[in-house]
C-alpha cells in the first residue's frame, strides 16, 4: 500500500518507523517460530527509522518507543514541517507521542485502526474509563480512516458526526495474490506429491497462526463430524498451515487422521501454493477485527467459510453466494456449510468466482481513493482526483517497525 501510495503526483510520501525488527528477523509469538518475511518491506517509498528510547523488537504499548518525533515534525524555523500526520492506532506510546506532537504544532492528525465494537468482556469501570479516554482522544483526531462496516459503526459509536469519518477499506495487494495464485497451478503436482495428497479429493484450507482463539480445533472437529456422515466419494483433505501454541494439541486431536496435513509456518509468498490446492478456505476465529487472509485467498478464486466473529464478512461474504458465514463456536453450523461446499457438484468453484469478482473491487485504488479524500479535506492542498498541476509537498508515515501500515504525514 505504502508503494501504491507513493506513486500518487501530488502526494510525497515518507515513513517513520519506530523499529526494524521485522527487516531483521524476529520471534512471532503466536506462530511460535522465528519469523523474516520474504517480501520487499522497505521498497518503493521514503522511509527513516526513529532513534530509539526503548526497542524490545515487539510491539506493544510502550515497544519501541521513539525519540525526536517533535523534532521530526518541524521544521527548522519551528513552524510545522508538515501538513497531515497519519496514525495507525491510538493505544502505544509513540502514537500518543505523535498525536500530541502535531495538535501542538497545528498539524491534521488522521486515525487509522482494527477497533471494532465486539470487544472483549470488561467491566463497568473500564468502560467508563475508555468513553473517558476517547473523549480527549477526540480532541486529537481530525479525521477517521474506515476499514470497513464493523470499524466504521465502531468509530461512530465514539465520535459520533462530530469527527469527519472516511472509507479507506483494509484490503491487500489484489495483483500480487491473484499472479501468485494463478502462477502456483504449475507446481501443484509438485507440492501435492510433497503432501502425500491424492488427485481428485478436495482440499479444505487452515492457514492462520496456530492460536487458540483461531479455534482450529472447532475446523478439526466439523472435519471429523464430516467424514462420519460421508456418503460416498472420495473424503477431503484438511491442510493446516502455520504454528503456534496450540499446534500439539492439535495434532493430538487429529492423531488417526490419516487425511490431515500439518505443514507449519510459511512464508507470504508461499501461501498462494496453498491457495491454489484449495477448495475451500476456512477462518472459525473468534474475535478477528478483520482478517487479511480471506482478502488473499478470494484472490485466489476459492470460496470461503469464515464465522460471523471474522470482521471483513459484511463486506466480503454474503452467505451462499463467496462462501458461508456461520455462528462462531457453532461447529454443527460450520459442518453443514462444510458438506454443502463439499458435496454440492460444483457450488466450490462457482463461488471461488464470486470471491474473485467481489475482491477486486476491494483494494488498494478504493484505498487510494478514500486516502485522497481525508487528504483533500483536512489540508485543503490536493484535489480529491489526480491533478498534475497540484501538489502536496510531503507526506510521512509513521509506524512501529515495517511490517505495518501504522502513521502517515503529509509534508507542507
Amino acid at each position: 500500500m505504502l508503494r501504491r501510495i507513493a506513486k500518487e503526483p501530488d502526494i510525497d510520501l515518507t515513513v517513520l518507523f519506530g523499529s526494524d525488527f521485522s527487516v531483521r528477523g524476529y520471534e512471532d509469538k503466536g506462530f511460535g517460530v522465528a519469523v523474516k518475511w520474504d517480501v520487499p518491506l522497505l521498497d518503493g517509498y521514503n522511509y527513516e527509522f526513529l532513534p530509539a528510547l526503548r526497542d524490545k523488537a515487539t510491539q506493544s504499548v510502550t515497544s519501541p518507543i521513539s525519540r525526536g518525533i517533535l523534532g521530526r515534525l518541524s521544521g527548522r524555523d519551528g513552524q510545522p514541517a508538515y501538513d497531515l500526520l497519519w496514525v495507525h492506532g491510538y493505544n502505544t506510546v509513540n502514537t500518543m507521542q505523535g498525536m500530541l506532537a502535531a495538535k501542538s504544532l497545528g498539524i491534521p492528525v488522521l486515525l487509522r485502526a482494527e477497533s471494532w465494537l465486539r470487544d472483549r468482556s470488561r467491566s463497568g469501570v473500564r468502560l467508563r474509563a475508555k468513553q473517558a479516554f476517547f473523549a480527549g482522544l477526540e480532541q486529537m483526531v481530525d479525521g477517521v480512516l474506515s476499514i470497513g462496516t464493523l470499524n466504521r459503526q465502531y468509530w461512530q459509536h465514539y465520535f459520533g458526526d462530530r469527527v469527519p469519518l472516511f472509507d479507506m477499506p483494509y484490503a491487500v495487494d489484489n495483483e500480487f495474490f491473484r499472479k501468485k495464485s494463478e502462477d502456483a497451478a504449475a507446481g501443484r503436482r509438485e507440492l501435492m506429491a510433497e503432501l502425500k495428497l491424492e488427485a481428485g479429493r478436495k482440499v479444505i484450507l487452515f492457514a492462520s497462526k496456530l492460536q487458540h482463539r483461531k479455534h482450529c480445533d472447532h475446523l478439526l472437529e466439523a472435519y471429523k463430524q464430516l467424514l462420519a456422515k460421508k456418503e460416498g466419494g472420495p473424503e477431503p483433505y484438511l491442510v493446516i498451515v502455520g504454528d503456534g501454541e496450540a499446534r500439539a494439541e492439535l495434532e493430538a486431536a487429529a492423531d488417526g487422521l490419516n487425511g490431515v496435513r500439518f505443514c507449519g509456518f510459511r512464508n507470504q509468498s508461499e501461501l498462494p501454493r496453498f491457495f491454489d490446492l484449495a477448495s475451500v478456505f476456512v477462518l472459525p476465529s473468534r474475535h478477528e477485527p478483520w482478517g487479511l487472509i480471506v482478502n488473499e485467498v478470494m484472490n485466489a478464486g476459492r470460496a470461503v467459510i469464515v464465522s460471523d466473529d471474522v470482521g471483513c464478512h459484511p463486506d466480503l461474504i454474503t452467505n451462499g453466494v463467496e462462501g458461508f458465514v456461520y455462528p462462531v463456536g457453532d461447529i454443527g453450523a460450520l459442518t453443514a456449510a462444510l458438506r454443502q461446499v463439499v458435496d454440492a457438484p460444483g457450488l466450490a468453484e462457482r463461488m471461488g468466482e464470486s470471491a474473485r469478482a467481489r475482491i477486486s473491487g476491494w483494494g488498494f485504488e478504493q484505498d487510494v481513493a478514500g486516502l485522497r479524500q481525508a487528504v483533500a479535506t483536512l489540508t485543503k492542498k490536493i484535489a480529491v482526483e489526480p491533478a498534475s498541476l497540484l501538489r502536496a509537498d510531503r507526506a510521512v508515515e509513521l509506524g512501529e517497525d515495517a511490517s505495518e501500515l501504522h502513521r502517515m504525514v503529509a509534508r507542507r
